[in-house]
């Protein structure tokens, strides 16, 4: 009958609508996080990954490269932290070698290691923002070695780095946004998720929503101030700012470093259409890592991740640079990702509230340029030099004005305050054509647990969250290898005569590493090394150290002091780029290097590391748990093996890198001369009857220098105006001697030992990439001319 049709396609339309809501219900929502892997940013992903995965999955993490990490040490962090947490699903993407065309074309795989500003056809480029954030204690190095908890604690998975099997950043956004609609975190600067916006503005429409932490609105920054209660004259520092640029905040008091690493790209993402949750340091200036919350943290240890998380938040404060850590170090990126996790669980239609942050509607944009608009000062590379403008900008728009040359730029300098006028990267209230409408958190919520010791309803969770059984950590690296033991290796030369005291001064490349298993094998009689420098501003970031202590551990040598050097050239400060931009940051250059062209962690783990240990007695403000673990400087090393020599002994010194190392000791101790036998420098060029170029190929203006000793001039001058009985080894005759096909045939007829089988590994991959990739046509390697003429 009739009612009895209706009554049964009443039934089939509920049972369809109740299929529907199940399979809403159902469907996780998707979340892809770009993030530049900072302390706070591992809270952050931890957070997010302890989530039900019924109804949050996180299905990509990008890698953000011109900031706090550099891209090898971040990538296999990464992979490290995925595998303990079960999650080897995830896809992970960095870097790519794609480039920007002057006239603003867009080239697929543009890999974010630049400012888009500065974004050429290459990954060569000055570090325009970028030489705000520290390179040492506090900066790079500690972000790329997690302070040294990373390597003594991770386990270690297939997933590495590889060169050209790596997915690039472009690459996973793509996928992973294709797929279906996708949250976007972003917890670093903007670079990654600018390009592709610009590039794949079809599929903008699979982006929900977009939660960022960065900015400052109408914040007030409560460090750097002076105590209520001080006795003696105090100057406020960065007090009262908008902004947190600690190191710049004499020339920009309004920028936030997130924001700040690239404002340029930070506008278009807020002016993408996009709904966009901001969480500035209007709010996270309210969530202090305070005693209260790290007191209880640190008793809720009981998952592998909360522990591993906890360990990275004391090495921070306890290598803090004053006492006022708790009222300095805030919940940034972790506090951003709550707030993004309770946005999607109970504000799906953007209208109801937020767990854990006070929310608002503020109209806002990201200063880009100062004002005047319309000046072409050399700064803007926008408009400087362009006819019609990049990207099709708007002459005399927004865009056109000063744009910040770095931390130190007269431009930005008020005569007689301590205060700077430029803008750039502020996320600034104004009303008009360029207001976006943006919801901003202004303040992280208070505990609706008033008998808590945690003050924050984050606190509560993120320590429930980070505890919880499910989802939780597999293994750390002893629970992983429970039969394995640090042990160090060290070799008996009771008896034996000892040859040329020796110390070798590398900068931590492929060949640097050939290299130095050459000088292992030498017979300790001919050659007995006795300490090695490694440079941070030559073709590895210092936090490459690692992989010596590595080659020194599997040859057995661990008694080998290796002391580290500075990470910048003579006379450049301890800020920036100088010369070293000139180093491709891609495939080919320091990505590579880093990882040992992802061979690096075929190596077995030695017990020595990097670690940001640290003692009054080396000028710390306090001691850290394992002050003896403390990383020695070059000098340190140096001063060591001074005075370990015999009356009749001195010293024979190899470098293979910047000179940076050795004029440090020229110029600090008056007596080394006295005690330095000979040098031997590898590096130089000599103009020859053939008029022939030197290899720093990426400065086409600089036709006859070598690399070695563009990194630091300076110090090349010092070292080769000294009385040291100095040998250069020039390019041309690292040429004659450089083979790679001479090199593999040997190593294919030598004994099978564990170094060998590791070098003929690693040269027949360079050999290969040579061969096949444009990107590793400069590739040599000159091992035998530098050790030959030391016999």
């Amino acid at each position: 009958t009739m009612a009895a049709a209706v009554v049964v396609i009443m039934v089939l339309a509920a049972a369809v609508a109740a299929g529907g809501a199940a399979t809403d219900q159902a469907a996780p929502q998707r979340i892809l996080l770009d993030t530049d892997m900072d302390t706070d940013d591992l809270l952050a992903l931890m957070y997010i990954l302890k989530q039900n995965r019924s109804e949050f999955e996180l299905k990509a993490v990008t890698i953000n490269v011109n900031a706090w990490s550099d891209a090898g040490h971040a990538v296999n962090h990464l992979y490290d932290i995925l595998y303990m947490m079960g999650r080897d699903d995830i896809l992970v993407g960095i870097g790519g070698d794609g480039g920007i065309s002057d006239a603003g074309t867009i080239y697929p795989n543009v890999g974010g290691y630049l400012p888009l500003i500065d974004q050429g056809i290459t990954t060569v480029g000055d570090c325009r923002y970028r030489k705000a954030v520290p390179l040492e204690g506090g900066g790079r190095l500690d972000i790329d070695t997690n302070w040294g908890i990373r390597r003594s604690f991770l386990p270690q998975g297939n997933r590495r780095y590889i060169p050209f099997q790596q997915p690039t950043t472009q690459q996973v956004m793509i996928d992973t946004i294709s797929a279906g609609p996708t949250t976007v975190i972003l917890t670093g600067s903007h670079t990654n998720f600018a390009i592709f916006l610009m590039t794949y503005p079809h599929l903008k429409g699979n982006v929900k929503h977009i939660y960022t932490m960065g900015g400052g609105v109408r914040s007030k920054n409560p460090t750097g101030c002076c105590p209520k209660d001080v006795t003696t004259a105090c100057t406020p520092q960065q007090c009262g700012d908008i902004g947190n640029l600690f190191s710049s905040y004499s020339t920009n008091p309004y920028a936030e470093f997130n924001i700040f690493g690239d404002p340029f790209a930070a506008y278009q993402v807020f002016h993408s259409g996009i709904p966009i949750t901001l969480v500035p340091l209007d709010a996270t200036n309210t969530i202090p890592v305070n005693e209260e919350f790290f007191y209880a943290f640190q008793q809720h240890q009981s998952t592998f991740e909360a522990e591993y998380c906890f360990k990275s938040l004391k090495m921070a404060r306890d290598t803090w640079s004053d006492d006022q850590f708790h009222a300095s170090y805030f919940m940034w990126d972790s506090f951003t990702s709550g707030v993004a996790i309770s946005g999607m669980r109970n504000d799906k239609d953007c209208l109801h509230g937020n767990d854990f942050a006070e929310l608002e509607y503020m109209n806002i944009t990201v200063i880009t340029s100062n004002e005047p608009y319309g000046i072409y000062d050399g700064s803007n590379p926008l408009f400087d030099g362009h006819a019609v403008p990049k990207f099709g900008l708007k002459k005399g728009g927004v865009h056109s004005g000063h744009v910040q040359t770095g931390i130190v730029d007269s431009f930005c300098i008020i005569e007689g305050s301590r205060k700077g006028r430029c803008e750039d990267g502020y996320t600034k209230e104004i009303s008009g054509l360029e207001a976006v409408r943006v919801r901003v958190a202004t303040k992280a919520k208070s505990n609706v647990d008033k008998n808590s010791r945690l003050d924050r309803e984050f606190f509560k969770s993120f320590l429930e969250v980070l505890t919880l059984r499910d989802n939780t950590g597999r293994f750390d690296i002893t629970a992983q290898f429970p039969f394995y033991r640090e042990v160090l290796y060290k070799p008996n030369f009771v008896n034996k005569s000892r040859g040329k005291v020796t110390i070798f001064d590398m900068d931590m490349s492929a060949g640097d590493f050939v290299s130095l298993i050459y000088l292992l094998k030498a017979p300790v009689e001919e050659i007995d090394l006795k300490g090695i420098f490694v440079s941070g501003n030559g073709w590895a970031n210092a936090a490459t150290i690692d992989i010596v202590y590595d080659i020194l551990h599997m040859m057995g040598r661990d008694d080998i002091p290796v002391g580290r050097g500075t990470s910048t050239a003579l006379g450049t400060g301890i800020l920036g780029c100088k010369y070293v931009s000139a180093i491709p940051q891609g495939s080919g250059g320091l990505l590579d290097s880093d990882t040992l062209y992802g061979l690096a962690r075929s190596l077995p783990r030695s017990p020595r590391r990097y670690t940001a240990e640290n003692s009054v007695e080396h000028g710390a403000p306090r001691n850290t748990g394992n002050p003896e673990l403390r990383q020695p400087l070059a000098f340190e090393v140096w001063q060591s093996v001074k005075k370990q020599l015999d009356p009749s002994e001195k010293i024979t010194i190899l470098t293979n890198g910047p000179l940076t190392n050795l004029a440090n000791i020229v110029l600090s101790d008056r007596n080394a001369s006295s005690v330095i036998k000979s040098v031997y420098v590898v590096g130089g060029h000599i103009r020859d009857e053939n008029d022939s170029n030197g290899n720093v190929f990426t400065v086409p203006s600089n036709r006859y220098a070598e690399f070695n000793l563009f990194l630091d001039p300076l110090a090349a001058k010092v070292v080769l105006e000294s009385t040291m009985d100095i040998t250069l080894i020039p390019l041309s005759s690292q040429r004659k001697a450089s083979s790679f096909q001479t090199l593999l045939e040997s190593l294919e007829y030598a004994e099978n030992t564990p170094e060998s089988s590791f070098v003929l590994h690693l040269l027949s991959l360079l050999h290969d990439l040579q061969q096949k990739h444009r990107l590793y046509h400069h590739m040599t390697t000159t091992i035998p001319s530098q050790i030959a003429v030391v016999y």
